[in-house]
């Protein structure tokens, strides 16, 4: 069961990063923008209440702006990891492991994040000794 649920995890994580790279791209944005200017030209404001008229309005704003949000927070996150990894690079004795940590699963992270747990109660309990 537990390998059935790890493949599962990973087919996931496999979409998600997938349909983010979808989604911050500016084909996509192009796509989504005509999609609304087509929807907005095949509407009928004139008959509408102001209150339709309105809602369509802010629902295609709402709409764009998840593309741009989602290229936004790409470039974000990438830039980011970037920086990240040369500050751990850099430093020689710092742990290598954690270089490119965005690629890996969410369990290799909890690991991580368990090992970087016990590291700092392993380093409270020494300066705790020593005062």
């Amino acid at each position: 069961m537990k390998k059935i649920y790890r493949h599962l995890e990973r087919f996931f994580e496999k979409i998600a990063s997938v349909a983010t790279i979808i989604l911050g791209n500016s084909i996509t944005f192009t796509i989504a923008l005509l999609l609304v200017v087509l929807w907005f030209c095949n509407r009928d404001f004139a008959n509408q209440d102001i209150n339709d008229s309105f809602r369509d309005i802010i629902h295609g704003i709402t709409f764009l702006s998840l593309f741009i949000i989602q290229k936004s927070f790409n470039r974000f996150s990438g830039s980011l990891h970037l920086k990240l990894n040369e500050l751990v690079v850099s430093h020689s004795t710092a742990n290598n492991s954690v270089i490119n940590v965005e690629m890996k699963t969410e369990e290799e992270i909890s690991e991580l994040q368990k090992e970087y747990t016990d590291l700092a109660e392993q380093i409270k309990e020494v300066e705790e000794k020593l005062q």
